[in-house]
């Protein structure tokens, strides 16, 4: 039998030799990674088999197990253990920067900083560091006046070469928007409370991002610009998880990844944006968006709301698609578009078809009231929209309405825009008595195709149960119950 070794929490007050395992309350989050880490179903097999070899060459049974060793090989690399008030730094609104600077050097050392606000011109973390507060909003990194708008709070040190084996834990980093009368992120990929580019092996751990001018937390390459036909994700991150934080008021997105591989995202929540990286009114701004290029992503019972968007995963039109991402136990309330997969450029049949949308499946997830969201005004609420993606599979789907809350007729869950083999089975959906039609199957030149929905119950929702657009002959529907309340059609075709 395989068995998971506990997380290792390094504790602040516990000496490095003697480093207490983990309490068990994320044993059956680990069982879920196990199975499907176990059982992806996509052409990457060997690829994935791969992520088990340690850099040493040694073969772990699990990706999971990789991230401990790597883990365990950070504590053994680690030389010194420092607190940064012994190198000066004190939350009194001076500039920390440099205290923090000579505390790190040039990493092999754990940094403890202490309760507080400390203002800092952003931090550069080098290769086996780990930098740990006392808690969210506890111990708090704050941008000081005087830093510049393309500045993060906290990044690696080493875009070109590449960093590995970095912790972040227990901290607030805040971007402060409102230095200098005001700034925002002035293009690319600068601007956010946490990056990490090129980084292997990094952990980021109840840690709270506000108000970043561009996302919270973005895990990516030095660019956003790499085309389907190169080998993008050869400079993003790889074997990356983030467990336990929070992203609000980011200017862009919550939690973000770009050309990076093996990500784990759990036990989140991301909302309220403010959207500043956008014209007014027009600002995608969404909970956790997993983008351009990213391929073998797992999100884990992550809470999204207040976004445009809950969950996207899509990419730009010039750019690949994000490829087996899995998104398990995820609650949306209030996004806009709970969970969106798209690629754009890609939806019209005068678009070229991609070639890269393809593997996501989302398992247990739950939409709760989508609204609409002055961020962007021309976004209509719907609870799942497929678009452009192939092989999408969704088990086990609930989407909850408002039944006094006008939906302007749209349809709850849109498979449009040539996505293609899409499986559904156990949706229920509820009080979208002002919607036009629970699920729409989108026909004509644009059209889905190859669906089946089966084991569904619609209850006192949609005038109009399930409608198959024309042109349609691939669609199965199974095994299910409508039970309407003033209804006007079941199934339409």
């Amino acid at each position: 039998m395989v068995q998971f070794k506990n997380f290792p929490d390094p504790s602040l007050n516990a000496p490095l030799q003697s480093r207490p395992a983990h309490p068990s309350e994320l044993e059956h989050l680990k069982a879920r990674m196990q199975n499907f880490i176990k059982h992806s179903a996509t052409d990457d097999n060997l690829e994935i088999a791969d992520a088990r070899v340690t850099a040493e060459g040694m073969v772990t049974s699990l990706l999971k197990e990789r991230l401990d060793t790597e883990y365990e090989m950070l504590m053994n690399k680690i030389t010194r253990e420092v607190n940064v008030e012994d190198y000066g730094a004190v939350p009194d609104g001076r500039d920390n920067t440099e205290a923090f600077r000579r505390a790190i050097g040039n990493g092999r050392v754990k940094v403890n900083v202490p309760a507080g606000e400390f203002l800092v011109q952003g931090i550069k973390l080098p290769s086996w560091t780990t930098i740990s507060g006392e808690g969210q909003g506890i111990t708090v990194l704050k941008l000081h006046e005087d830093t510049p708008a393309y500045e993060w709070v906290i990044t690696n040190d080493d875009y070109d070469n590449g960093n590995r084996n970095i912790f972040v834990q227990n901290m607030t980093l805040d971007w402060n928007p409102d230095r200098q009368c005001g700034v925002r992120n002035p293009g690319g990929q600068f601007s956010s409370c946490l990056t990490f580019a090129n980084v292997q092996y990094g952990w980021i751990k109840n840690v709270e991002t506000v108000n970043a001018g561009l996302h919270g937390i973005d895990i990516t390459s030095p660019t956003y610009d790499h085309l389907p036909e190169t080998e993008w994700t050869k400079d993003g991150c790889r074997y990356i998880w983030i467990d336990n934080c929070v992203a609000y008021g980011a200017g862009d997105d919550g939690i973000t990844t770009h050309y990076s591989e093996y990500i784990f995202i759990s036990n989140c929540h991301s909302g309220n944006p403010r959207g500043t990286e956008h014209a007014e009114g027009s600002a995608n701004s969404n909970g956790i968006e997993i983008d351009d290029g990213s391929k073998h992503v797992w999100l884990l019972n992550n809470y999204t709301s207040g976004n445009i968007r809950g969950i996207e995963v899509k990419a730009h039109s010039l750019w690949p698609a994000s490829q087996n991402v899995h998104i398990i136990g995820h609650v949306s309330y209030r996004d806009v578009r709970s969970f969106d997969i798209r690629h754009i450029g890609h939806h019209q049949a005068s678009d070229p078809e991609s070639t890269t949308a393809y593997d996501v499946t989302l398992t247990d997830c739950t939409a709760i009231e989508p609204v609409f969201n002055a961020l962007y005004d021309g976004v209509t609420p719907r609870a799942l929209v497929i678009s452009a993606y192939k092989n999408v599979n969704v088990n086990g789907f609930t989407a909850i309405g408002d039944p006094s809350y006008d939906y302007g007729g749209n349809p709850v869950v849109a498979l449009q825009y040539r996505s293609q083999n899409i499986t559904i089975n156990g949706i229920k959906i509820r009080g979208f008595t002002q919607a036009g039609v629970d699920i729409n199957i989108s026909g004509g030149s644009n059209k889905t195709d190859y669906v089946k929905i089966s084991n569904f119950d619609i209850y006192k929702s949609s005038p109009k149960g399930i409608s198959i657009g024309g042109g349609q002959y691939n669609v199965n529907i199974m095994n299910g119950t409508m039970i309407g309340d003033g209804g006007s059609v079941g199934i339409t075709s």
